[in-house]
């Protein structure tokens, strides 16, 4: 039995894997708290995520109705980019700011220039600094709370805390680090010149978690808390990685060839490849991903959090929502939706608030601003797809996970917008299948099992869910999406 964990921005998600038996015996989970604030700020208590994941787990393996000590190993998988900066009693010194954080931005368009530009970044990085990655929210907690900064004795991801409360151990993976913007992604090493730009007062070696690989555990579950939570005493701690990453993972997108979208309070779309990719774009990220190959993703910062304010703006429940999604036609009657509630990634524009364009007194229904908010969200996640170039345009299909995978018209629109197959695996919060395919993968791997093999026989694609691009939505969606296009171009040009 090996259990999988997904700390993610709403809630932390744990579920019980039996390998032999190919299925999930059990799974829970446990919300968070989100602290928002003015200019962006967006954070959580690390303390939080600890109590869910001891909440969660206890009940996942009670559902499971199995003992316990027949756990053999635990992967983690969480959030990327969050800023956890411990002391020297591993307490947090700050609460964690997230990825979707963007009071950051000034720090971060300021770090960009002191490294040579986006030209700079790529030739030390691999990759372009963007407002969310780590770097620039240990350069604002150096500005703004400099207490707090100089008290700093190790900096982790929150997939690196988590592991840490489970084993004592300070590590972490090339995948997660990937987004910190002070690693390496293409020779997968931190670079300590870079983030001595970021915090000269820091000694690298010291504050920075130790790198290990994929497929290397993290440790063992200390002794006192695995008697606490009524494990055996030999219970592996996987290495772990992000959401996105470990996400991949549970959809099987490990090979080149498939692609992975998520329609979760963030949108992520990212293809496996076998070597570092030389994006042509800034927004395309260089990740390592976290089964020893890259990972090149492009993520957007308003998928199901931008429809979840619409939605409940109206008061609507789930089911309602949908049923104005669908009664609305393709392109709700001339009203667009540049969702950036959040300021937005990408595209870049992380000041960015949302807009409602073409609104009349005859389109302005529940139904054509729910449709409207859902489309701009897909349509973001189209241009990402785009800017993947190649390693999407050769995919034969989309694997759909995320909050939003579970709607029949969602999952068809993504389909008609993107010209593409669309199916979700029967597990679509993968993340946390991910983690534990990867403990699994890590506990057997001595025995010559491979992450191929258990992706293969435990990786199971929900053929309920297919949607097949329907040639006349699919026209239909070019010209709608011209006028995003024109939208965004507008924005770009204020901006």
């Amino acid at each position: 039995m090996y259990i999988g964990v997904d700390c993610g921005t709403q809630s932390t998600k744990v579920v019980v894997l039996d390998v032999e038996g190919e299925r999930i015996l059990g799974e829970a989970s446990r919300p968070h708290r989100l602290i928002e604030g003015e200019n962006g700020r967006r954070e959580q208590r690390p303390g939080e995520w600890v109590e869910a994941l001891r909440g969660a787990l206890n009940e996942a393996v009670a559902r499971a109705g199995i003992d316990s000590r027949a756990i053999r190993a635990i992967g983690v998988s969480g959030q990327q980019h969050g800023m956890v900066a411990l002391d020297a009693r591993g307490e947090p010194v700050h609460p964690a700011k997230l990825w979707c954080d963007t009071e950051t931005a000034a720090q971060n368009a300021e770090l960009v220039a002191r490294l040579g530009g986006e030209a700079g970044c790529l030739d030390k990085l691999g990759l372009v600094l963007q407002t969310g990655y780590t770097a620039s929210k240990l350069a604002w907690l150096r500005d703004t709370r400099p207490d707090a900064y100089h008290r700093i004795d190790s900096l982790l991801l929150p997939h690196d805390y988590l592991n840490f409360w489970l084993t004592g151990e300070r590590v972490t993976e090339a995948g997660d680090a990937s987004g910190t913007g002070y690693f390496d992604t293409r020779s997968r090493r931190w670079r300590e010149d870079v983030f001595a730009e970021i915090a000269p007062e820091l000694d690298p070696p010291r504050v920075l978690p130790r790198l290990i690989e994929a497929h290397e555990p993290a440790g063992t579950v200390r002794p006192e808390l695995a008697r606490e939570l009524g494990l055996a005493n030999d219970v592996l701690v996987s290495s772990g990685g992000g959401d996105n990453m470990l996400g991949a993972i549970g959809t099987g997108n490990i090979r080149p060839g498939l692609v992975t979208l998520s329609l979760g309070t963030s949108g992520t779309v990212c293809a496996h490849s076998p070597e570092p990719v030389v994006p042509d774009s800034a927004m395309v990220a260089n990740f390592c991903s976290s089964n020893g190959g890259w990972l090149p993703l492009v993520c957007t910062m308003n998928v199901t959090s931008a429809t979840t304010r619409v939605r409940e703006l109206f008061g609507l429940d789930l089911a309602t929502f949908g049923e104005r999604l669908a009664s609305a036609p393709i392109g709700a009657e001339g009203v667009t939706v540049l969702p950036f509630f959040n300021g937005e990634r990408v595209p870049m524009l992380p000041e960015a608030t949302g807009s409602f364009l073409g609104l009349t007194s005859v389109n302005t229904t529940q139904a054509n601003l729910c449709r409207a908010v859902v489309e701009g969200a897909t349509f973001g996640m189209r241009y990402g797809l785009e800017l993947l170039g190649g390693l999407a345009e050769g995919a034969s299909q989309i694997r759909l996970i995320g909050g939003g995978a579970k709607s029949p018209v969602w999952r068809q629109m993504v389909a008609d917008i993107t010209g593409t197959q669309v199916i979700c695996p029967e597990i679509t919060d993968a993340a946390a299948l991910g983690a534990a395919l990867q403990a699994a993968w890590c506990h057997q791997r001595e025995q010559g099992v491979t992450l191929e093999q258990l992706c293969t026989r435990l990786v199971h694609l929900d053929e309920r869910s297919l949607a097949d691009p329907d040639p006349a939505s699919v026209a239909a969606y070019q010209g709608v999406y011209a006028r995003y296009r024109e939208a965004l171009a507008e924005r770009h040009a204020v901006a």
